[in-house]
């Protein structure tokens, strides 16, 4: 049972911030999660970090202007995430709005695996294009940027992935998580570092007096797709990526989004024009994930690329490859938890699991939800064709995923036959036949690397609220602000009577809470246990619309049963 715990408030810090125009709630839930200063939080563009302070952005700039001045053929080449996605899409559109004659190639998960392989290259090569450009991937790539380079076509690089102890030979590579970059954002996603690199090569642009006289391209109409792919991507929302999610919501609300990301909304049954970072993050980036988790990602990106008229049934599309992958998610849990019956979180650091027929493209999600419910680093593995299983983990605060798997390499060489990813998630490969090898490395690592707090496992809050702060315009000033990894959307903490619960839907809680004389509706989603008559609940605020009126509820995160 996770531990409650309070996130520390400066009292000083939280009262310069009352006077500087913030309500007592919102100035403790700021200062709370480090913000000192109003600036901190205003998300405006100028507040933007420069292009040039990212390490080989100005170098790209001049390679992408010479190509578009040449008019050469440039390709693309995506990954097959959310994250690749929006950026592919976010380099189509920008590149033609700079002039550029470009296409783009995404690999398909179940056929060809991750990144710029050498069969890729090879598939690219076909396509005669002058310069190949990775986003979201390549940092890694060290045979595929061999393979181009063999053939001819130089390679530029863009990508936020962690990069292996050597680089790829590219022609260029502009990652802020490259050695000697000192760009103080390192958590920009593929699609932010595709954005910077398109502000460097129009600055460079305008330096050759490309515009003299004539409007620049305005890139803030590529905002909308890099604030989904930074939002489904889960980066650390630092101030610099808080912006970037910031005006591209801005962008939707006003009505400004692509047809794509409308048609999107549409699918999902919401408005574009009312979009939170919640929208982002569970109805449009789950839509489209599922084209590359179990078809090809290139529906995806044509969704995002469309016009008005084709946008929706693409859209639809989407929404039913989801509704599959929900289905194709549900069964595999389901085995996963008859699997791990015995499995005792107690006696173990870490959680492997993996079942012949698992669908390769949805065990990111299961290692997840298994994750959530053991809190214990997990690796799920599903098998391919080429006697290979492939893994994807998720990891705890406390383990930095990237750097565990990196230990078992070097301490048991061959083991692990390709890794890759950051701190929370990442994937790898092993052969089919080392699995129960993998498995005791991988507990042997997080044996060493965790701490008894680590796998306990701490529920932050900020603490009570007062019952005057719990409203409905308090409640949608919180839904419409800028939440997520690293600035982590309000929990509160407090003790009430259970007056009603009924279930819904045979899977949901409805209940009337009570506290101090005043009662609130509640839900508790995904649980229809029911709770006993006083709770101390861990929840967040939320709206409610139904036939047409407005209301306030609490949902519930976390309860722990109290004496009456």
């Amino acid at each position: 049972m996770p531990q409650i715990s309070t996130r520390p408030v400066s009292r000083d810090i939280a009262q310069s911030l009352e006077q500087q125009g913030f309500t007592p709630a919102w100035a403790r839930l700021l200062a709370a999660r480090g913000v000192t200063d109003a600036s901190q939080v205003s998300h405006r563009l100028p507040q933007l970090l420069s292009p040039q302070d990212l390490l080989n952005s100005a170098r790209a700039a001049i390679l992408l202007a010479d190509a578009i001045a040449q008019k050469k053929r440039l390709l693309i080449v995506a990954d097959y995430d959310a994250d690749g996605a929006t950026a592919c899409a976010v380099g189509m559109k920008g590149l033609r709005m700079l002039g550029a004659s470009v296409e783009y190639l995404v690999p398909n998960r179940l056929v060809h695996g991750y990144g710029l392989t050498p069969e890729i290259v090879r598939l690219a090569a076909a396509r005669t294009p002058d310069l190949l450009i990775t986003v979201d991937n390549g940092i890694a790539a060290v045979e595929g940027v061999a393979e181009a380079n063999r053939l001819g076509i130089p390679v530029l690089v863009t990508d936020h992935h962690l990069p292996g102890e050597v680089l790829p030979d590219a022609a260029c590579i502009v990652n802020p998580n490259q050695p000697d970059c000192t760009f103080a954002s390192k958590n920009l996603a593929g699609v932010g570092v595709m954005f910077y690199v398109l502000l460097a090569v129009r600055a460079e642009q305008r330096g050759r007096g490309l515009y003299a006289g004539n409007p620049e391209p305005d890139l803030r109409e590529l905002l909308d797709l890099v604030a989904l792919g930074t939002v489904a991507d889960v980066v650390k929302l630092d101030a610099n990526n808080r912006t970037l999610v910031a005006q591209g919501l801005a962008r939707m609300r006003a009505g400004k989004a692509t047809p794509g990301i409308n048609a999107l909304f549409l699918a999902a049954g919401a408005d574009s024009r009312h979009a939170t970072v919640f929208d982002l993050g569970f109805k449009l980036g789950p839509r489209l994930n599922a084209a590359g988790r179990i078809d090809d990602m290139a529906l995806g990106i044509e969704c995002l690329l469309a016009t008005d008229s084709n946008a929706r049934p693409l859209a639809q599309r989407l929404n039913a490859l989801n509704l599959e992958r929900r289905d194709i998610e549900a069964d595999m849990q389901d085995e996963a938890l008859a699997v791990l019956a015995d499995f005792k979180a107690d006696d173990s650091t870490s959680l492997t699991a993996y079942q012949p027929g698992w669908h390769i493209g949805v065990i990111g999600i299961l290692a997840s939800r298994l994750k959530d419910k053991f809190h214990r680093p997990t690796i799920v593995f599903a098998s391919n064709d080429a006697g290979e299983l492939k893994g994807s983990g998720r990891s705890i605060p406390g383990l930095h995923l990237r750097d565990a798997l990196d230990l078992i390499d070097k301490r048991h060489p061959g083991l692990i036959l390709k890794f890759g990813g950051h701190a929370m998630a990442a994937g790898l490969s092993i052969s089919d036949q080392r699995y129960l090898d993998f498995k005791h490395a991988f507990d042997e690592v997080t044996r060493e690397l965790l701490s008894p707090a680590d796998l306990e496992g701490i529920l932050e809050t900020d603490g009570e609220l007062a019952l005057d702060a719990h409203s409905y315009a308090f409640a949608q000033a919180l839904e419409n602000a800028i939440w997520g990894q690293g600035f982590p959307a309000p929990l509160f903490v407090g003790e009430f009577v259970v007056q009603s619960q009924r279930v819904l839907k045979e899977k949901h809680l409805k209940l009337k809470l009570l506290r101090d004389g005043q009662t609130f509706d509640a839900m508790h989603f995904f649980h229809p246990e029911p709770l006993p008559d006083h709770i101390r609940a861990v929840y967040a605020l939320m709206t409610n619309e139904y036939n047409g009126t407005q209301t306030l509820q609490l949902r519930l995160q976390h309860w722990e049963a109290q004496c009456g």
